[in-house]
């Protein structure tokens, strides 16, 4: 058989080399390379036509891409956010998401709710739609209508398992607030539901930058686009049933998200903020992203000094009204004559340094702050920190915004920020470089950048126009060709 076998083989391949074999051959080779090259001008034709028509669309509506945004995380299908933004420039504007498109579910509870209520009466619009789910009946007033959302009571949970020793069994009613939410019906046109604590202040327009692109934290906020609430709807009773040792809401989304095979991307405009005290050396050296929000605030100090948490809230609205896209965006820039650093977290706070320090060491946050166990234990952060300055010439002089304006005659902003004189002095510094203590106020002016979310991330620019002894004039804006923070 072996031979008969070889034998066979070879009569073929003599034939097909051959020249008495020869003259079928080219015609047959002819009609196979004609039919496939047909072939594939066809499916080429088609997948372009398909690419132009309805790909881009969808990665934007996200349809049929199921998206998770969790905090500091955000579970998605693998798309490049650089080729998303330029798609975005050229979905016509029907197709883009607005707050029309967000649903907002709010945990909260009937214990705390006279307080809390009054963070989320600072970021909430009438035109928005969403729900307040508490677990038992709070008292309600007339003169807040329009001021709050719709309040629901959650629905019994008491059946499912929780045997979490250090945590609260409400982490399973706060984990369902988004399927309630679907379950109610009432809401057309919906493409994002978004998930918050009620100690979250939002900052929503902000919420558009992300939302118009096609383990978590869930109190300083999380998405989850419409296709994947309703996959999540379905089985999140079962699943939840299955993780009764897990502690809060965020570790059970997670885990459901695991088990529909959605993975997780990290958003940093979400602040979690699992950390005491002063938030300071965070926010001034804010991440290259938009700021979505901030979390605990029962927890930290108040943003702004010498005011109430809901006062320095109120503070910050007014920068964010008028250019919330650039708010609290770093800039980083040198008074040459003088040997300064100037930091710039617009719209917030601005940082005077004698001397001449590398951006890559001012970007990075100084821990103001203490972890989530309140210790001075500084390997327990999820991010890099630096050391507060301990040479006394090295700390900072800080300036921190006071008012905020539109010129209409020239369309930019003009914020002022004044010398913040703590209780401890500054101590005398010999360096021979000139004293910042002598600057009582620094004025910076800024055109509003409604495309800035949509290039490539790139900190702004920041250029020193004029520096008197008591005063300094500021531009910040899109870096020019060429332009880096050097002295």
């Amino acid at each position: 058989m072996k031979l008969a076998q070889n034998n066979s083989e070879k009569i073929i391949w003599d034939s097909m080399r051959s020249p008495s074999q020869g003259k079928p051959f080219p015609k047959l080779l002819f009609w196979l390379i004609l039919s496939i090259t047909a072939t594939y001008v066809v499916y080429t034709i088609k997948l372009l036509s398909f690419n132009h028509t309805s790909c881009d669309v969808d990665i934007i509506t996200n349809r049929h891409f199921p998206v998770l945004k969790l905090a500091n995380v955000t579970v998605s299908s693998p798309q490049n956010p650089t080729k998303l933004r330029q798609i975005r420039q050229e979905i016509p504007e029907k197709n883009k998401t607005t707050l029309d498109h967000i649903v907002f579910g709010i945990a909260s509870s009937a214990k705390l709710w006279d307080k809390r209520k009054e963070y989320i009466k600072l970021w909430w619009k009438p035109r928005m739609r969403g729900i307040v789910w508490l677990d038992s009946p709070v008292k309600t007033y007339e003169n807040e209508t329009g001021t709050l959302p719709q309040l629901k009571i959650s629905g019994d949970t008491s059946h499912f398992l929780y045997k979490n020793k250090k945590g609260h069994r409400s982490a399973i009613r706060i984990s369902r607030i988004v399927s309630e939410t679907l379950k109610l019906g009432e809401m057309d046109n919906v493409r994002w539901f978004v998930m918050g604590d009620d100690d979250t202040f939002f900052v929503t327009d902000n919420l558009n930058i992300y939302f118009s692109y096609g383990m978590a934290y869930g109190g300083a906020g999380f998405a989850i686009s419409y296709p994947l609430a309703k996959a999540l709807e379905k089985v999140q009773d079962r699943c939840i049933q299955r993780y009764p040792g897990l502690y809060g809401s965020d570790d059970r989304m997670q885990a459901c998200m695991a088990e529909l095979g959605v993975p997780l991307t990290r958003e940093l405009g979400f602040h979690q903020n699992d950390v005491y005290g002063n938030l300071f050396g965070l926010l001034a050296a804010h991440p290259v992203t938009p700021l979505v929000s901030i979390h605990h605030l029962d927890v930290v100090e108040p943003i702004f000094p010498n005011v109430t948490q809901i006062q320095a809230l109120q503070q910050l609205k007014i920068p964010m009204q008028l250019d919330s896209a650039g708010l609290m965006q770093q800039s980083i820039c040198y008074e040459r004559t003088k040997g300064w650093t100037v930091s710039v977290s617009w719209g917030f706070a601005i940082q005077i340094f004698r001397g001449v320090l590398s951006p890559r060491e001012i970007e990075m946050p100084s821990r103001t702050f203490l972890n989530w166990y309140k210790r001075a234990d500084y390997t327990a952060y999820a991010f890099n920190t630096r050391p507060v300055m301990r040479n006394p010439c090295l700390k900072p002089f800080v300036f921190y915004l006071s008012r905020a304006r539109m010129e209409s005659h020239t369309n930019q902003t003009v914020s002022l920020y004044t010398r913040y004189r703590d209780a401890v002095p500054h101590p005398v510094c010999k360096w021979k470089i000139a004293d910042p203590g002598d600057v009582d106020r620094v004025e910076v002016y800024k055109k509003p950048d409604l495309h800035l979310w949509d290039r490539s991330p790139r900190r702004n620019c920041c250029r020193v126009l004029s520096s008197k002894k008591e005063s300094m004039v500021i531009d910040v804006g899109v870096c020019e060709e060429g332009e880096i923070s050097e002295v």
